[in-house]
C-alpha cells in the first residue's frame, strides 16, 4: 500500500498567516506552498493519503462510541463563489466513512435563524463527539456577506469578532479541534469558472446571476476576508489560505492540513472491557 510522502513541509506552517495585517494581494492563488510536484504527484499523494486518513477517522469515532471520548474535527470551509467549497466536500471529505462525517451547508438565514443569535444556528450544527465535521460557510458568513452588503449595522457586525472568537475558543475547552480554511481563488480563474457553468447546460444548476453581482464587489470582499483572517485567527482555531486556482492543490492541501491535525490528536482504538480469551472460548463452544 503506498504511504503518504514523507518529503513535505508543514503543511500548516506554510498556509497559516503570519500574524499582523492580512494582505491577500501579496498571495499568489496559482502558487503550491510545501508542495513540489506537479498535478500527477499530488493526485498520486491524495490517493496514499486516503487510507491513512480513514483510520484516523475510524479510530476517532471508535474512541468516542466505545470509549466515551469527545473528541471532534471541525473543517470550515469559506471562500468566494466557484473557488471549491462544494469540490472540497466532495474530493477531500469522500475519503472519510460517510457514517463518521456531519456536513452542513450553511445558506441565507431562514426566518427562525434571524429570530436568534447569529451563532444560534451554528451551535445546532456542529459535529458531535468522534465525528468530522465540516460547514460549507459559517458563522463568518456574518462578517462577511453582512458587513459587505450592510445587512446589519457596522456596530453589529463589529461585534462579532469577538464573539466568534470567544465561541471558538469555547469549542477548543470543548475537544472539539477547529481547522479553518480560506479558499484563495483570483477573479480572472473565477470568471473563467463561471463561464465554463453557463457553457455547458449541464451546470446551469449551479450557476446563480447573483455571482456575477458580488464580483462588483470583490475588493470589499477580499477586505472582509483579510480582516477575518487577521482577527480570528487564534492558536485554538487557526485559519489557513489555501490557494485554489488549481484544484488539484487545493485538494491535496486540505487533505493534508487534515492528516496533521488528526495524526496530532492522536486518536485509539479503546481496549475491550471483557475477558477476551473467555469470550473466544464461549462463542467457540456455541
Amino acid at each position: 500500500m503506498p504511504r503518504p510522502r514523507s518529503d513535505v513541509p508543514s503543511v500548516r506552517a506554510a498556509l497559516r498567516p503570519t500574524g499582523g495585517p492580512v494582505d491577500l494581494s501579496t498571495i499568489d492563488p496559482r502558487a503550491t506552498p510545501a508542495f513540489a510536484g506537479d498535478k500527477a504527484d499530488a493526485v498520486a499523494d491524495i490517493a496514499a493519503m486516503g487510507p491513512r486518513l480513514a483510520e484516523l477517522q475510524e479510530k476517532l469515532y471508535a474512541q468516542a462510541v466505545a470509549g466515551g471520548a469527545r473528541r471532534r474535527v471541525l473543517l470550515v470551509v469559506q471562500g468566494m463563489d466557484t473557488s471549491g467549497k462544494g469540490g472540497t466536500v466532495k474530493h477531500v471529505i469522500g475519503q472519510f466513512n460517510p457514517s463518521g462525517c456531519h456536513i452542513h451547508a450553511f445558506k441565507a438565514p431562514t426566518e427562525e435563524e434571524l429570530g436568534h443569535p447569529f451563532l444560534w444556528r451554528i451551535r445546532n450544527n456542529l459535529p458531535g463527539p468522534g465525528l468530522i465535521g465540516v460547514f460549507d460557510r459559517s458563522h463568518y458568513e456574518d462578517v462577511l456577506i453582512a458587513r459587505v452588503r450592510n445587512l446589519v449595522p457596522r456596530q453589529v457586525w463589529a461585534r462579532r469578532y469577538g464573539a466568534i472568537n470567544r465561541f471558538e475558543q469555547g469549542l477548543a475547552k470543548d475537544e472539539v479541534t477547529v481547522v479553518k480554511v480560506f479558499l484563495h481563488i483570483s477573479p480572472e480563474e473565477q470568471k473563467e469558472r463561471l463561464l465554463a457553468r453557463l457553457d455547458n447546460p449541464d451546470k446551469h444548476w449551479k450557476f446563480n446571476p447573483a455571482d456575477i453581482d458580488e464580483r462588483a464587489v470583490w475588493p470589499q470582499y477580499q477586505a472582509a476576508y483579510e480582516a477575518a483572517l487577521e482577527r480570528c485567527d487564534l492558536d485554538a482555531a487557526p485559519w489557513y489560505v489555501v490557494p485554489s486556482d488549481r484544484k488539484w492543490y487545493r485538494n491535496w492541501a486540505i487533505s493534508r492540513l487534515l492528516l496533521e491535525h488528526l495524526t496530532e490528536v492522536d486518536p485509539q482504538y479503546p481496549p475491550g472491557t471483557f475477558d477476551v480469551e473467555a469470550e473466544r472460548k464461549r462463542l467457540l463452544d456455541t
